[in-house]
Formats: structure tokens, C-alpha cells, sequence
């Protein structure tokens, strides 16, 4: 297992044994590349209970002060400050007073998910992960979408109630689980009995209702489908740990799948031409090919009405994966559910001509630059769209 695995299993422990746990990714402001007076992490209002036994009314400050050890290293601990900022036209809870020099909140680390534990009253361990496959391990253990940190999340599962319609399709499925395809237009289904027809509603945020619904419907078979394995427990140590594997790999094996099916849904409906796992040089297989594989092969079809889109859930590293994936098309453009990266990372995106293409919501999360290194959705639905217009 690599250190960052290993770093990442210490975390879901952590949280396992925790009292309260709390996940984020770190924005611009939390690591000072603003430049804003507010320092520290903040702490959005849904989850002060990890900091204080309440909300506070403005008016004025509150504060108390806990140690809180980093990255599982006793040497790595801070005396930090828990604070309402409640006085003139602040109203924002936030944790400051890192000490200086600390490394794990620099700019380098936007974009890390940033885990921290509520162990007692006054002592805390936070873990921050930089890297792709440690930060899907982490979120694969909980079965938790990158759209659902910013909160707090407690035995592996979000705060969130389940909903009778879920149990309808649990049955309808015949008490397992669906193929990926069939859960994602279920829970596409679901958010139309829920939500009503999405009307008036752009494709960024409704990308984001589908997978948030379909992470409670599949966390919702889950609780079901292996509500047997607590009775077993006694009777055989060796299915139960069988079982956590194949939780597991089933986790894995499904985030990715998902996003590519929402994605295709919302192609589909605003009538997009496009090859899903076209296949280019070298056998490659992007995620999408727009307006079509032939298109790409015909070498007497212009490059310039040729777009490419790659799929990502995080994208920190494996934003490389695709610099080779289609030759003719520049620049590529990669969707990604990750809420923000460094400076530096956003710098050699733009050296590769790589443009992310990221959920409005989460543009905020990003560094400003001075290149167009951003887009939502809806722009480059768009773009795709002018292009295949276009005579």
C-alpha cells in the first residue's frame, strides 16, 4: 500500500472511531490565496456542532482552544482556535491559529480534502489528502459523492433521511443491485418525483441533484441489501470480511460509472452528437468524442469542429491521464466534480492546453488566473453545441 493509501486508511479509521467527523475540500480562502482578512478554514453553519455546542446569535465573538494532531503524526500538532466571528457584519465560524510555518494549509494544498475528527471536548485529529486515489479511497469508504463533503458525515454516511421512494426501487430491483446505467437513471427518475421536471434549471446543478440522489439510493440498497450481515456475525468471521470487500469493490468500481451516465443523460437531452469510448490512437478511449468517433477518424473532417471530454470525479493528478487520449483535438477539456486545485496545478493544466470543465457551484473553490483555465457545463455545452451548428 503507498503512503498516500496508507494515509487515507488512517483517516477512515479515524472517522470510524470518531464522535463527530467533518470533510472538505480546501478553497482558495482556507489555504490565503485571497488575500482576504478572514484567515483560517471555514466552517460552513450546517456543521457547527463539530466546533461548538451551538449556533451563536451575531453580536459577538465566541472562541474556545483544542489540539487537534495532523496527518496521524503526534509530532505535528497544533494549539488551534475555534471562533465565532460574530461582531459588526461577520457572522462565519471558522478555525485559525495553525502556528507558523505550518505546511498543510499552504497554497500548494488547494484543492486537498481536508478530513478533521472530533475525538473529546478539546482534542481533534485532521488529515488532509493531496492525492487522487487516497482521496476516491477515502470517499469510496463511505460511499460518499465529492458534491457531499462540506459537512459533517457520521458513520460513513451523510446526514441524510431516507426517503419511501428509495425502498419502492430497492423492490423493483428485486432486493440487489442494478447494473450502473440502470441506478443512474433511476436516480434520475427519482429526482423528477422528487424535485419535479427539471424545468428552468441548468445542466451544472441538476448534474449535481442526479448524483446526490443516486449516492442515497445506492447507500440505501446498501443499508438493505446487507442488513443480514450484523446476525452473521458470529457464525463466520471469514463471509463477513468477504462481504466488507466486495462493499467495497463495488463502491470503486461504480463512482466513475456514474458520472459518465449523468453526463451522457444531459447530452442526450439537450440533442449533442457524441461517441461514448470512442476509440483513437493507440486503442485509447476517451470518454466522450464529440460530434463522433467517425468524425475523429475521418482525417478530412476539420480538426477545429472536433471537441473531447474526458471524465473525472478528482482530478488533482489523474487530469494527465487524458493529454494523450485524441491527438487531433486541442485543447482537451476534462469534467470534474473536484472542488478546486493549486495555483501551480491550474499552471500546467494551461501549459498542456487542458481547460476543466467544473460545476458552477464550485467555480468559487478555484484560484483566479489570468487564462480561461475554468468552465461550467452550460458553457461548454455551448461551445459543443455552436460547433455543431456551425455549416
Amino acid at each position: 500500500m503507498s503512503d498516500n493509501l496508507e494515509l487515507a486508511q488512517k483517516a477512515i479509521d479515524e472517522v470510524a472511531s470518531s464522535e463527530l467527523a467533518f470533510a472538505k475540500f480546501l478553497s482558495p480562502n482556507d489555504t490565503g490565496l485571497t488575500g482576504a482578512h478572514q484567515c483560517g478554514i471555514y466552517i460552513p453553519k450546517n456543521s457547527v456542532p463539530l466546533i461548538f455546542p451551538q449556533l451563536f446569535d451575531r453580536g459577538e465573538n465566541h472562541e474556545r482552544f483544542v489540539t487537534i494532531q495532523w496527518n496521524g503524526e503526534p509530532a505535528i500538532t497544533t494549539e488551534s482556535r475555534f471562533i465565532y466571528y460574530g461582531s459588526r457584519t461577520r457572522d462565519e465560524y471558522r478555525i485559525t491559529q495553525f502556528g507558523r510555518g505550518f505546511n498543510l494549509l499552504k497554497p500548494d494544498h488547494t484543492g486537498d480534502l481536508l478530513i478533521i475528527c472530533k475525538q473529546s471536548e478539546d482534542k481533534y485529529s485532521a488529515y488532509t489528502l493531496s492525492d487522487d486515489e487516497a482521496i476516491q479511497s477515502f470517499l469510496d469508504a463511505f460511499s460518499i459523492s465529492p458534491t457531499e463533503v462540506n459537512r459533517l458525515i457520521k458513520d460513513g454516511v451523510t446526514a441524510d433521511s431516507s426517503n419511501d421512494i428509495f425502498d419502492t426501487y430497492y423492490i423493483e430491483f428485486g432486493k440487489d443491485f442494478p447494473r450502473t446505467d440502470v441506478m443512474a437513471v433511476s436516480a434520475e427518475e427519482i429526482d423528477s418525483i422528487l424535485n419535479g421536471e427539471p424545468i428552468d434549471i441548468s445542466a451544472d446543478n441538476l448534474l449535481i441533484r442526479w448524483i446526490d440522489t443516486e449516492y442515497k439510493l445506492f447507500r440505501h440498497i446498501e443499508e438493505r441489501h446487507y442488513a443480514f450481515v450484523t446476525l452473521e456475525l458470529a457464525e463466520s468471521l471469514d463471509s463477513f470480511i468477504k462481504v466488507g470487500l466486495e462493499i467495497t469493490n463495488r463502491r470503486k468500481a461504480r463512482a466513475g460509472k456514474s458520472l459518465e451516465h449523468h453526463l451522457s443523460a444531459i447530452f442526450d437531452s439537450r440533442d449533442i452528437k457524441y461517441t461514448p469510448q470512442a476509440k483513437t490512437e493507440g486503442n485509447k478511449k476517451p470518454d466522450f468524442i464529440f460530434p463522433s468517433e467517425d468524425s475523429y477518424r475521418n482525417e478530412s473532417f476539420p480538426a477545429d469542429k472536433l471537441t473531447f471530454l474526458g471524465a473525472k470525479t478528482t482530478c488533482k493528478d489523474r487530469w494527465r491521464q487524458v493529454l494523450n487520449e485524441a491527438n487531433r483535438i486541442t485543447p482537451k477539456y476534462l469534467f470534474t466534480l473536484q472542488q478546486g486545485v493549486s495555483p501551480n496545478q491550474l499552471d500546467e493544466m494551461h501549459e498542456e492546453n487542458l481547460i476543466l470543465v467544473v460545476p458552477k457551484a464550485y467555480h468559487s473553490y478555484y484560484p483566479k488566473t489570468e487564462y480561461k483555465s475554468v468552465i461550467s457545463l452550460e458553457e461548454f455545452i455551448t461551445l459543443v453545441s455552436t460547433k455543431q451548428e456551425e455549416k
